[in-house]
């Protein structure tokens, strides 16, 4: 069995016994340079992380197989759990393995995908009003899960350091894989941020790695907790009050790890970058035809800020950059239907396909 994230125990410090660790297969993932959109703007040295290549599509399943071998190792037998899609999918694998009862929170305006994905798997769904969007309602509802959770035998499980450490230290070993791939040669990392969990694993795993690289803290606009203060010169993160960006995965209008996170990434060297929700579904589109990347909308993030970085002339072109891709693009069908309609596919005969191939062979380009 592929030792997935316990590849790197011996850097995870208080890791649960031999018997209580499993793998979804997680981990190991790719690390492609960019083929046409780096090139197209003088990049040469862009690169993807593939963490959509995880076997429930998302970088989650680190933290969920993290998380859920130390439930076993305390003998949990039920888990409690917030998520706006991701994070239930891959906790939901996980007690899947581990034979634990999953109990999920859902933010309101989660994608119906990634519920399915998560009722597949067996969990328990309910979406709560307000949560997700409302920072006021989703404090309370907060508040009323950890509440929940100090019964006997309950754990909540949230992928922030500031409520599941355990887990989190999963998410260390991207960096602790880049470190292997590219080694001291990465400049600056490009992470997506809703909660701010991801930027600081990433942060804290290249810190006991020589020649660390400046970790950059990317937020949708409308969900400004982190990115701005950070760029701001500010300590602490802020409420978004109301959050109103559509991107799923990244609608946390309150303050988790958002203050660890700023710490972090100045300290690395790194910036807060604030990206439009439009630019964003731009760039998913261009990474599926430009990169052959089939990324959700919260994976295109990194790559927005990265290249909001570069034009201002904040990154320099020649720099080896990497980006985050989080997520696939199945988790979030209503931005894919949106990229590509079926509806737009004609229903022909044979002849007039063949026609469509000769009438547009002079104008077709040769592939790079």
């Amino acid at each position: 069995m592929s030792p997935g994230i316990w590849k790197w125990a011996d850097r995870l410090g208080d890791v649960p016994s031999e018997r209580s660790r499993f793998t979804l297969g997680e981990g190991d993932t790719p690390l492609v340079p960019s083929r046409r959109i780096g090139p197209a703007l003088g990049l040469t040295n862009l690169y993807f992380k593939l963490e959509s290549s995880n076997p429930t599509g998302s970088y989650k399943d680190r933290f969920a197989v993290a998380a859920v071998s130390h439930l076993l190792d305390r003998g949990i037998a039920n888990c409690l759990a917030t998520s706006s899609g991701n994070t239930g999918a891959a906790l939901a694998a996980a007690c899947a393995v581990a034979g634990i009862p999953l109990h999920l929170a859902i933010v309101e305006p989660a994608p119906d995908d990634k519920l399915r994905q998560m009722l597949a798997y067996g969990a328990k769904l309910s979406r709560l009003r307000g949560f997700g969007l409302d920072p006021t309602a989703s404090a309370e509802i907060f508040a009323g899960l950890r509440r929940l959770s100090q019964k006997p035998g309950w754990a909540l499980e949230v992928s922030a350091y500031a409520v599941s450490p355990d887990g989190m230290r999963g998410v260390e070993t991207i960096a602790h894989e880049l470190d292997e791939q590219l080694g001291s040669r990465i400049d600056h990392v490009f992470a997506p941020a809703g909660g701010g969990g991801l930027c600081l694993a990433v942060a804290r795993g290249f810190a006991i790695c020589q020649g660390a690289p400046a970790v950059h803290c990317v937020q949708p606009a409308g969900n400004d907790t982190i990115a701005g203060p950070l760029r701001e010169g500010r300590d602490h993160g802020r409420r978004a009050d109301p959050c109103t960006t559509t991107i799923s995965g990244l609608q946390v209008p309150n303050v988790l790890d958002a203050n660890a996170v700023i710490a972090a990434c100045r300290a690395s060297g790194g910036n807060g970058h604030l990206v439009p929700d439009a630019a964003i579904y731009e760039l998913q589109g261009r990474l599926a035809r430009e990169e052959g990347i089939f990324s959700e909308p919260a994976g295109a993030v990194a790559l927005a800020g990265a290249l909001q970085a570069v034009a201002n002339g904040e990154v320099d072109r020649d720099a080896r950059i990497v980006c985050l891709v989080t997520g696939s693009g199945f988790k979030d069908g209503t931005s894919l239907a949106k990229m590509a309609d079926v509806g737009d596919v004609p229903l022909v005969g044979f002849a007039e396909f063949e026609g469509s191939l000769t009438q547009g062979s002079s104008s077709s380009r040769s592939p790079r």
